[in-house]
């Protein structure tokens, strides 16, 4: 089977046991945590991946790291993970987990791309826009993005609204070609 459909079905059962105890939004954010500490640490990454060492000692080592930090969905997750040998499924799986947690509470992760940094008004300016065109709540990060030359490029899941003058300067060329 395919790591990205046992990521998903790993997340809709996470989810479902976040759901159960009231820690969607919880779960989320541990998730992210220790994925992140995990990403950021290649010693940690090779020996979680490294084929000739036991389960045991990897348990051990996440105990020390995460143990009592994290919820017990989040926890137990990672035991199994390591358990069946996908520990490199776990960013995969808080893809999934934040995508099913955002569709079942009505809310949307939106990627703010901008030549400069934007205000938190204007963040939520733009939240609120995208809100009302997506019927969802929208949760901002925004990217400094020089190359866009000015106006914004706002990704909500895998639609693009280009309004950057870069990108209407690139339509434009391809108008008059």
């Amino acid at each position: 089977m395919s790591d990205i459909v046992v990521a998903k079905r790993y997340a809709r059962a996470l989810f479902e046991v976040a759901k159960d105890k009231g820690i969607i939004s919880q779960v989320e954010e541990e998730l992210k945590s220790v994925a992140s500490a995990i990403r950021d640490n290649a010693d940690l990454q090779k020996f979680l991946n490294h084929p000739n060492i036991g389960n045991t000692v990897k348990t051990d080592l996440l105990k020390q790291i995460f143990e009592g930090k994290v919820s017990e969905p989040v926890w137990n997750t990672l035991l199994v993970l390591i358990d069946k040998g996908r520990q490199a499924i776990l960013s995969v799986l808080v893809g999934d987990y934040v995508k099913i947690a955002n569709e079942a509470l009505g809310q949307a992760s939106a990627t703010i791309y901008s030549a400069f940094t934007l205000t938190e008004a204007q963040q939520a300016e733009i939240a609120s826009h995208f809100s009302k065109v997506t019927g969802k709540t929208i949760r901002v990060a925004t990217v400094v993005e020089p190359k866009l030359l000015g106006g914004i490029q706002v990704r909500i899941g895998d639609r693009l609204y280009d309004g950057s003058l870069a990108g209407k300067l690139d339509r434009l060329s391809k108008a008059l070609v």
